[in-house]
């Protein structure tokens, strides 16, 4: 499902290499640029790809192969949390309890 971002994410690349290394990428229209900017933890790292798809110097589907690794690791990571979730965990998620608010 994830390798769908190759294929079906928009871009916000131009319609030639040639062009894209000439102009860059847009980043504000980009598919794989936006959820770059909510997953990726790491702020330098999401500076630097910005930087690389704006001058031309990252292409689309380099782009999008960055956010697909991300999110792969992202969704792994709560495969393997849900598989500790039990009965009693939602149960005790899921208790009616007395909140407190401080005034």
């Amino acid at each position: 499902p994830l390798l769908q971002i190759n294929k079906y994410a928009f871009s916000g690349g131009r319609d030639t290499i040639e062009d894209h290394r000439k102009h860059g990428g847009n980043c504000e229209v980009d598919t794989s640029f936006q959820f770059l900017k909510y997953f990726l933890e790491d702020d330098a790292k999401l500076e630097e790809i910005r930087q690389k798809y704006t001058s031309g110097e990252m292409l689309t589907g380099e782009l999008k192969q960055q956010a697909i690794a991300v999110i792969q690791t992202i969704v792994k990571e709560l495969q393997e949390r849900r598989k500790s979730i039990t009965d009693d965990t939602v149960r005790q998620f899921t208790a009616p309890r007395k909140l407190a608010f401080d005034y």
